[in-house]
């Protein structure tokens, strides 16, 4: 007897260090970054300080984005399919694009999804925080799909249809909006319900909510990627704490993983120089593991 409750106990010991790894191994996704311990985090988004292209980006996205406009995309995106094609084959097509909202890099779309990626390889986030960082950009494919310039495609987003918050950058140049002065759209809670959360709000068309629509029937990622692709662009939001009186209990989960997200998004993007063909095939093998290998776009 005394050899059988030895092997017992010793069962009971491993039992609990796999639970005890389990419940890390769940954790992991949002611990505190360690990449960007070193880095001057305030030489990130000074776009007061920003070139005259990223300057006008905003002033012709925050004059165009109406909700009439957004109305009219949604309706668009749903009514075709815009090409057939895998993920890495996706980050090629993308890489001739430089988003003329971003003052913070000139890299390629490649290396810049590449640097988010290996930055969370790094500090070790589970393979679908890795292949999330690897695509959440490439709903900037609408660029090449239609889109009526990079208004609708890049910058920061925020919520159409209720008062324009204070909180998204330069905010004076709502006023050519003409959602601006109307009775409706410009009260604080606009088309909406109080707390009625942002999965019924429309957002700000873009690549964000391209991607998000994209990918969300044809992957198996977590809820935690899903809303990291769909409100990473959401500055406002996860950053500012604009739009609150918009949120639900949901979004609150949401913004837990958007925030876990952000760093590896905007800080690694003063990281060395990647060399993409010698990453592609271990994120090809992360991409088998979530993605088909052709998605309709």
């Amino acid at each position: 007897m005394p050899a059988l409750e030895h092997t017992g106990n010793a069962l009971d010991a491993v039992s609990d260090a796999v639970d005890t790894v389990n419940v890390l191994k769940g954790k992991v996704w949002d611990s505190r970054p360690q990449f960007d311990a070193a880095k001057d985090k305030a030489a990130f988004r000074q776009y007061e300080t920003a070139c005259d292209r990223v300057k006008s980006f905003y002033k012709e996205q925050h004059a165009k984005q109406t909700v009439a406009y957004n109305i009219k995309a949604r309706v668009d995106f749903k009514s075709r399919k815009r090409a057939r094609m895998g993920i890495w084959q996706a980050m090629e097509m993308l890489n001739t694009l430089v988003d003329d909202s971003d003052p913070d890099t000139d890299l390629s779309q490649i290396e810049h999804l590449l640097q988010t990626a290996e930055a969370m390889r790094r500090d070790g986030k589970p393979e679908w925080m890795q292949v999330t960082g690897l695509i959440h950009d490439l709903g900037k494919l609408l660029h090449f799909f239609g889109s009526e310039g990079q208004w609708d495609v890049v910058g920061d987003t925020f919520v159409v249809g209720c008062a324009f918050s204070d909180k998204n950058i330069f905010p004076e140049t709502f006023e050519a909006n003409p959602d601006f002065g109307d009775a409706v759209y410009s009260s604080e809670y606009g088309i909406y319900e109080p707390h009625c959360g942002l999965a019924n709000v429309m957002m700000s068309w873009g690549h964000d909510e391209y991607l998000y629509h994209v990918v969300k029937d044809q992957c198996t990622l977590p809820e935690e990627a899903l809303a990291m692709i769909r409100y990473h662009s959401f500055y406002p939001w996860h950053r500012e704490g604009a739009y609150m009186h918009l949120t639900n209990a949901k979004d609150m989960k949401a913004l837990e993983a958007v925030r876990a997200f952000n760093p590896y998004d905007l800080y690694s993007k003063s990281d060395e120089p990647v060399i993409a063909e010698k990453l592609r095939p271990y994120y090809e093998g992360l991409i088998a593991k979530f993605f088909p290998p052709e998605l309709d776009w």
